[in-house]
């Protein structure tokens, strides 16, 4: 049910939060990035390997806070001409609403379904969080096209920066519809604090560990 209000006047006074909550997010993605540069290596050579003629990471446009684009970093997980493939898959969507997802998407590299399924395509994001286009927690970065068939409703996720990971990653990610992630990220906007932060980075990691239907 559509029924959750982002509460503004609570955003507006959030003040403390937000400079605690970026300061933290600079910190802790600057020093995930040097304690992890060496899987990150593994990662990338990896998909060298599988696929020598694509490029290591994946940039894509994606909707930030107020609607702002942004560039998304990640690795490559798939072929290098998947966007173009897409369109050839759109009645195959397994999600229902302005998300695309697809259990069995024949454009996934090997190495591709392997990082995915543990979330390690999404590290290069860090980079993003160092840069302050992103959070390390928040609501899951739109595509400018989901973004267009957004309802008023729907755009109250784009009230503040998105998220490395969030509620949707850990609380059940593409087994959930589309409706049930936005009342996800819109009960995380309004309940959002250092404390549920903190509790969502641990149960990403739990995730990470023991996958949650990632694809």
């Amino acid at each position: 049910m559509k029924n959750i209000r982002v509460d503004e006047r609570r955003l507006d006074h959030q003040y403390v939060y937000r400079c605690i909550k970026r300061f933290f997010d600079f910190v802790a993605s600057l020093i995930a990035v040097v304690i992890l540069s060496p899987m990150l290596l593994i990662i990338a050579i990896a998909i060298k390997i599988n696929d020598p003629a694509g490029p290591v990471f994946y940039t894509q446009t994606r909707v930030g806070k107020d609607g702002k684009p942004f560039k998304m970093f990640k690795f490559r997980s798939m072929v290098t001409n998947a966007d173009e493939l897409l369109e050839k898959l759109r009645d195959q969507n397994e999600v229902e609403g302005a998300m695309f997802k697809m259990k069995e998407d024949p454009r996934i590299t090997k190495v591709g379904k392997f990082i995915r399924k543990y979330s390690l395509d999404e590290l290069p994001q860090l980079l993003n969080v160092v840069g302050g286009s992103m959070s390390i927690v928040g609501p899951r970065p739109p595509l400018p096209y989901e973004v267009k068939e957004y309802t008023d409703y729907d755009r109250q996720r784009l009230m503040v920066k998105p998220g490395a990971t969030g509620m949707w990653q850990v609380g059940g990610r593409n087994a959930l519809s589309f409706d049930q992630m936005v009342e996800l990220d819109l009960t995380y906007i309004n309940e959002r604090s250092v404390w549920l932060d903190f509790k969502i980075m641990f149960e990403t990691v739990k995730v990470m560990i023991k996958p949650n239907a990632a694809y």
